[in-house]
């Protein structure tokens, strides 16, 4: 298998023709909340230039798709749930929970866009028929990935299928790490990158919705990688502190993104060991997190696929 950095230099990002709340998606995402606001679409729009602006003068290169208004499609503000990308050239299509996010799954528009920006897609694993078995599987929200040491965690949850995870691990060469998180009222928490991220050399996570059972069997394997351990609590878990990704600049800086909730949320010692593995660039995207339930991370899909070698 290819060697994979943790951090990405580019990102595939998804600007919103039709963003606003999903009542279905909702019944899994308690962070999903209905607004009364006649402008989410223009706000959320807003928010979406201002980090991918950002990111871009992070040095960070940002690929965009535009989302088409038909049919409505509320969530595509968040492609890494329906797409990853490899460093050996795989492209990875996911099975979705719901039938309105199906259709975000732009692969040929999308693969137009890699190849016209130098990348190279060898492969194409296309998870997406297990929707017809109820099985799901959402990408980079279900999946949190540690790239070098080729590990995946993954917090079981109506749109977290058992199965799938470990079937992604047999396809791309991944060992699995299965978990339950629950919120205070016993809910599954909906995507594993609410509740955990991964840096090169550090994780975030909210170990008290982590079960018991499965606490200390998941803070270990954490340990055994040689991260440092950033705990955050339920409350900061709302404000999206672990929905955060670290990237690569243009010269090879660690950036770490996150929205400005997460940011203001975060402890003195907490930020500050935090910026000890890289530039924290934050943007403000309340419209995104509270209608949408979900934050930098989620509206962010790392490219790590080959560059196309020019023809000599």
């Amino acid at each position: 298998m290819t060697s994979e950095a943790q951090g990405s230099g580019t990102v595939l990002m998804v600007r919103p023709a039709a963003f606003g709340f999903h009542p279905e998606a909702a019944q899994s995402n308690a962070f999903a909340k209905a607004s009364g606001e006649s402008d989410v679409q223009r706000r959320a729009v807003a928010e979406f230039e201002g980090l991918a602006e950002r990111l871009s003068s992070a040095g960070i290169e940002v690929l965009l798709l535009a989302d088409e208004p038909d049919p409505t499609k509320p969530d595509a503000i968040f492609p890494n749930n329906w797409v990853s990308f490899h460093g050996d050239g795989t492209m990875v299509l996911y099975p979705m929970a719901t039938a309105a996010r199906r259709l975000e799954r732009a692969a040929e528009q999308l693969q137009s866009l890699l190849r016209s920006s130098g990348f190279e897609v060898r492969n194409l694993v296309d998870l997406s028929a297990h929707e017809a078995e109820d099985r799901f599987l959402e990408g980079t929200g279900s999946l949190i990935l540690d790239r070098p040491r080729r590990r995946a965690y993954a917090s079981l949850s109506p749109r977290t299928d058992a199965w799938l995870a470990e079937e992604f691990g047999r396809r791309l060469g991944f060992s699995t790490l299965l978990l339950d998180a629950r919120d205070r009222s016993g809910r599954p928490i909906y995507h594993t990158n609410v509740l955990l991220s991964l840096g090169t050399a550090f994780a975030v996570l909210c170990t008290e919705v982590v079960t018991e059972e499965h606490r200390a069997p998941l803070i270990s394997d954490i340990n055994a990688s040689g991260r440092t351990l950033i705990e955050v609590d339920y409350e900061q878990l709302g404000d999206f502190a672990c929905n955060l990704i670290e990237l690569r600049s243009r010269s090879g800086d660690p950036v770490i993104a996150l929205s400005s909730a997460a940011l203001r949320t975060l402890r003195t010692d907490q930020r500050h060991l935090l910026e000890s593995f890289g530039s924290l660039v934050d943007a403000p995207i309340p419209t995104i997190e509270g209608v949408g339930g979900g934050s930098v991370r989620c509206m962010i899909a790392d490219i790590h696929l080959p560059r196309v070698t020019p023809a000599p």
